[in-house]
């Protein structure tokens, strides 16, 4: 597995395959061939059926179509045989020759892929060399150690100064949060409403304001993700406001150092890092429970060890935040990262929670293992139609848009 570096990623939403990928994708490109007269951009797949709605071709005309004339092709019936998320990029001379090509994939999470296995450019090196879960679990419980004690052995010493980096990035998105008001951009003419939850939460007694503010961190973020804004990809763009949602209210309510709240990051970048090695966090690729669903479980994880969890206790709740996303699809309405997907930010936010305590309750013994569940994600995603996996197509977005 890699090193957690690339799966926290800061950048700009709305989406990290359809937004931070593609520019990524050009930048490289154009290093590649800054002579040319012109450039040819064709987008296959969920890239091309949902990429204007998530400003895929806003992303890439900022690197290619800045100083050169470029053409975007949109191509969303035809799915390359890698993933779901293909370019194919072009660049010709001032007589309209083709002077060389790329074909990459964005794979979820801001990663790109050739697909060409060991000989990939994006093949950097493993920093873990174990990659399941079990595996890690008998590691901790033999050397008397918890989960971000086995990041901290396999990271370079400075994945505690960016962890840092990611969280104060994580928080600043909250604050902005809940003090923006107004209409998202689009066509849906989407309120923002993460301030006004906050406002309404500070109003209620202690029993019903934490979990109305843990909504309005987590609309916080996903609306400033929705709106450009700059996040963190924990895993995804699309996923981006269950974490900070969940550890900017312990860190509010209950007092938890940033040292405490980085650990339990790299506990949760653990479990990402296994489902993105072992399985998908491409809505494209397996549907949101991919992005949503692993989110919960990452921050199921980190509340479980904030709370004193036993490394059994932090695997249940993790296994329960992924299990209970099964299935979900990935419908965005006018292929905007707005209707489900914010709300879907708030709600997995809470059953982050809801977890944490379900397990903390437990022994930490079940029937369902982590690394099962994740199988079972793959599975699952993968023998879902393309209709529910970021085309909208199908879904609520075929209901409503």
């Amino acid at each position: 597995m890699k090193s957690l570096k690339e799966l926290y990623k800061i950048g700009k939403g709305p989406s990290s395959s359809h937004t931070m990928g593609p520019q990524l994708a050009s930048k490289i490109f154009l290093s590649k061939y800054p002579q040319a007269d012109s450039y040819e951009v064709t987008l296959y797949g969920s890239l091309a059926a949902t990429g204007k709605g998530h400003l895929t071709d806003v992303a890439i005309a900022g690197v290619l179509g800045e100083h050169k004339d470029l053409d975007i092709v949109w191509k969303p019936q035809i799915f390359l045989p890698f993933h779901p998320n293909g370019m194919l990029f072009k660049a010709f001379d001032a007589h309209k020759q083709e002077i060389g090509e790329w074909t990459v994939y964005s794979v979820g999470g801001g990663a790109l892929s050739e697909g060409k296995g060991k000989d990939d450019m994006f093949n950097t090196k493993s920093v873990y060399e174990m990659n399941t879960l079990a595996e890690i679990m008998a590691w901790c419980e033999e050397n008397g150690r918890s989960y971000w004690e086995y990041v901290d052995e396999c990271e370079d010493d400075d994945i505690w100064d960016y962890l840092l980096e990611v969280w104060q990035v994580m928080k600043e998105a909250v604050e902005r949060g809940i003090n923006h008001e107004g209409v998202l951009p689009g066509p849906l003419n989407l309120r923002r409403k993460a301030a006004s939850y906050f406002v309404k939460a500070n109003g209620y007694k202690k029993s019903l304001q934490s979990r109305a503010l843990v909504y309005a961190y987590a609309l916080a973020v996903s609306e400033e993700n929705a709106s450009g804004g700059t996040i963190v990809t924990a895993p995804t763009c699309g996923s981006c406001g269950v974490m900070p949602a969940v550890l900017y209210h312990l860190s509010k309510g209950h007092g938890f150092s940033d040292t405490r709240i980085v650990h339990a990051m790299a506990t949760a970048g653990l479990f990402g890092n296994i489902v993105k090695y072992n399985a998908s966090i491409s809505g494209a690729d397996v549907g949101c429970q991919g992005e949503v669903g692993v989110a919960c479980a990452m921050v199921s994880a980190a509340a479980c060890q904030l709370f004193g969890g036993s490394t059994a206790q932090i695997e249940y709740a993790a296994e329960m935040g992924l299990e209970h996303h099964l299935g979900m699809t990935c419908d965005p309405v006018c292929g905007l990262v707005q209707i489900p997907c914010i709300e879907r930010n708030a709600f997995a936010a809470t059953r982050a929670l809801d977890a944490n305590l379900y397990a903390t309750f437990s022994d930490g013994k079940h029937h369902v293992s982590f690394d099962k569940v994740v199988r079972v994600m793959k599975k699952t995603g993968h023998d879902l139609p393309s209709l529910y996996k970021e085309t909208s197509e199908g879904g609520l977005a075929a209901e409503i848009c």
